[in-house]
């Protein structure tokens, strides 16, 4: 599976950026979707996740009722709407994935199997 992140950019705070993470033209109806992030000198974050199978979706506190992730009907793309946005977000942002099987830890990194390259996010004060 490849995955190809876009979306990324620069804006001023409180504005909005959606992120786009596209797979090698396949479905991914029975894989978790994963978006993390990395600032420089700090190691990598978990931002959000949704299950393509059960539609479930999770966020980190530091986004919860700002990020929105969601993907298309075809479930070959997963997007990341973030609003609201503040100078702490920017970061590199990798989107991911893993194929439901084994209970996974969906927070973790080392959960994905899959990375697809960084979309650079930068928010200006």
């Amino acid at each position: 599976v490849q995955l190809q992140a876009s979306g990324g950019g620069l804006v001023q705070a409180g504005g909005s950026l959606r992120l786009s993470c596209a797979a090698s033209g396949r479905s991914l109806s029975r894989y978790v979707m994963g978006w993390f992030r990395q600032a420089p000198g700090k190691s990598r974050e978990f931002v959000s996740a949704i299950s393509l199978t059960a539609g479930s979706t999770y966020y980190a506190d530091s986004v919860k009722g700002r990020f929105t992730i969601s993907s298309n009907s075809d479930k070959n793309t997963s997007f990341l709407q973030m609003n609201s946005v503040k100078p702490e977000d920017t970061a590199v942002y990798y989107c991911a994935g893993y194929e439901i099987g084994v209970p996974k830890r969906i927070r973790a990194p080392e959960s994905y199997n899959y990375w697809g390259q960084g979309t650079q996010v930068t928010v200006s004060s």
